[in-house]
């Protein structure tokens, strides 16, 4: 069985994790490894610079291999905005509705084959006495005008995948975590931890 801290206080998104990479691995978030009190600062211009920052920085306070992950909506169009500054797009403390109202006015007008996008995941892997690790998942979409669907979080309901002619707020949990950018990240973490 493999222990992992996961740098980040969400129970929420380590037990997503935990479910992805399935039996063999566990995942406890840095509160229950007893450093809930750390706070770092995403300040990298990749999200492999930031991911590999917060496991590091877990990694030394703890003793104990960890995992980061850092995330975000990459535009075509917009040169790859929002990017690292996905969660923040509209402002600091932004809701999902305001960053997506922003993203939408960025596209105003632009045509149905220039709205290709990405969500980008990139998982660090901080290891005592070893090399970060990176690995990188995409899920390839475009943005479509206006909402669609009522499950999800953040842009899903604007993230359309042209294969399943859904956005990713109309899929169910099973079906986005099966094509998810954090899934074909996690999956690439647990072939060569396998191994």
């Amino acid at each position: 069985m493999q222990t992992y801290i996961l740098a980040s206080k969400n129970q929420h998104k380590a037990e997503e994790i935990s479910q992805i990479l399935g039996e063999g691995y566990t995942i406890i978030t840095q509160t229950q490894a007893g450093v809930g009190d750390i706070d770092v600062v995403e300040d990298g211009a990749t999200f492999e610079e930031n991911a590999a920052k917060k496991a590091e920085t877990i990694m030394q306070a703890t003793g104990k291999p960890c995992i980061a992950d850092d995330s975000g909506l990459c535009v075509d169009y917009l040169g790859g905005a929002p990017g690292i500054y996905t969660a923040r797009y509209a402002g600091e403390n932004a809701t999902d509705g305001e960053n997506i109202e922003k993203l939408l006015t960025a596209l105003d007008g632009v045509p149905t084959e220039q709205r290709s996008a990405q969500f980008v995941c990139v998982i660090a892997l901080a290891e005592p006495g070893k090399e970060t690790r990176l690995f990188r998942g995409e899920c390839h979409g475009k943005i479509l005008t206006e909402k669609r669907g009522k499950s999800g979080f953040g842009y899903d309901p604007v993230f359309y995948i042209e294969d399943l002619k859904q956005s990713l707020a109309e899929l169910p949990a099973e079906g986005k975590n099966a094509i998810s950018h954090r899934f074909a990240a996690l999956n690439k973490l647990a072939k060569e931890t396998r191994e």
